[in-house]
């Protein structure tokens, strides 16, 4: 009885350890993407209020066109961190490069979609007249870049499987610092505008995939494992990830809808949106590091048949992202005076998005409460689950954000109707974790 407290200390402590070993290096592949846009916001944000709502409606559906796929990042660390705690490192890596092949042939399928109906889809969003020619630019020219994106995912989720994080985040600082000069090398240097800055982008995703490339194909001539597409193979990545598909399209429905009742408030409320959004994806990567943490541990002890070290990890996660979310949440009032100028000069744009950054600052502990949940039950495989839960939230969102325009509150109403959206989604990941039955053990789920 009296080691019992003892002990209790010294796993939490081992959890500790390794939670931040995994999610401090995590977080630097994580926030690639929204600091590049943070950092095209920035630089764009200055060439005027027109150019930053363009790149706002752009990036929406850039980032959605990318992000749907995201399950070529988690699926695949769940399932070859099941092998690696079961011991099989060559088939865990031949896993992984089945995910790489699929994340090819989908990017090529993107960029047939998006380049040529750009101007359509920048419409259904609503941008303005002002705004639309900057937003079909930057979009047709991002989109090229679509398949290194997509490649960076895959090749990510298999270095998480197999419990590095730490290769990750020299890409990701590698990447972002080639994307910030290049953007303001070619935006104001070469003078292209908001051309310059899709084209940095494209540039330093390329390089980014390049890298990861090397990397995974050494590590299969290392183990003997396969770097030939095997078309069982593929079919079986997309068979598992088809659930945590239907999972990301529905949250990326929820923020395009977010978006398209932005853009219909007027041009300050989308340009302070883009910042706040942002901002919102940043602040979510972070929270989202101790999952991916999550993801790759649950997933080795599924692996290993060690269920209730899985539920320990759990349950030690959900306190950590309650804390991290409290010290973001105060972290963006602190900030909030100081941040907004660097996006834009608009006393408008700031103005409106002052009190909207107070909604995102309060949600903060709900938000980190809800990516932990979701990175466990994502490393537990449990796609299924995650794909109706997020079906059900969509459903109780979508009539709340669309009153917006027609019972008032602007962009500040808007966030608060994406606090309640975290909300809902807080509920339903709390009750699967509570049941147990995402506990399933061995080598495959």
């Amino acid at each position: 009885m009296t080691q019992a407290p003892a002990t209790l200390r010294g796993t939490r402590r081992q959890h500790d350890r390794e939670i931040v070993s995994l999610a401090v290096p995590a977080f630097g592949a994580l926030v690639a993407e929204p600091l590049f846009v943070l950092a095209d916001s920035a630089i764009v944000g200055h060439l005027g209020t027109a150019q930053l709502a363009g790149l706002g409606v752009a990036s929406a559906l850039l980032t959605t066109a990318v992000s749907v796929f995201v399950f070529l990042a988690y699926a695949t660390t769940a399932a070859v961190a099941r092998r690696v705690g079961a011991g099989d490192l060559p088939a865990a890596i031949r896993q992984g490069m089945d995910g790489i092949w699929l994340a090819l042939l989908l990017g090529a399928g993107v960029i047939a979609v998006v380049l040529p109906t750009a101007p359509f889809l920048v419409e259904l969003f609503g941008a303005s007249e002002t705004a639309a020619p900057y937003a079909i630019t930057y979009l047709r020219i991002s989109s090229l870049g679509i398949p290194a994106m997509l490649v960076v995912l895959a090749a990510t989720g298999v270095l998480r499987g197999l419990q590095d994080t730490r290769t990750p985040l020299y890409v990701a600082v590698a990447g972002f610092v080639a994307n910030g000069v290049l953007n303001v090398g070619l935006v104001y240097g070469a003078g292209l505008g908001i051309a310059g800055s899709a084209w940095g982008t494209v540039i330093a995703q390329c390089g980014m995939a390049a890298v990861y490339l090397v990397v995974v194909v050494r590590g299969a001539r290392r183990h003997d494992a396969s770097l030939r597409p095997d078309a069982a193979g593929i079919k079986a990545s997309a068979h598992a990830g088809a659930p945590l598909l239907v999972r990301t399209l529905s949250l990326r429905t929820i923020l395009m809808i977010a978006t398209a009742v932005a853009a219909r408030l007027g041009d300050a409320d989308i340009a302070a949106h883009q910042i706040i959004l942002s901002l919102w994806s940043l602040l979510a990567f972070a929270l989202d590091a101790i999952a991916i943490a999550g993801q790759a541990i649950i997933g080795r002890c599924l692996g290993a048949g060690d269920s209730q070290g899985a539920r320990d990890v759990c349950r030690r996660m959900v306190q950590w992202g309650i804390s991290v979310g409290l010290a973001l949440g105060v972290l963006v009032v602190v900030a909030r005076p100081a941040f907004l100028p660097l996006f834009t000069s608009d006393s408008t744009v700031q103005d409106t998005a002052l009190p909207a950054l107070l909604v995102v600052a309060l949600s903060q502990p709900i938000c980190g409460v809800v990516f932990v949940l979701d990175g466990v039950l994502m490393g537990a495989g449990d796609g299924p689950y995650l794909a109706w839960a997020m079906l059900l939230t969509l459903a109780a969102y979508t009539p709340v954000a669309l009153l917006v325009p027609v019972l008032g509150g602007g962009l500040t109403a808007l966030w608060a109707a994406m606090a309640f959206m975290m909300t809902v989604r807080m509920l339903t990941l709390w009750l699967r974790t509570r049941s147990g039955r995402w506990l399933v053990t061995g080598a495959t789920r």
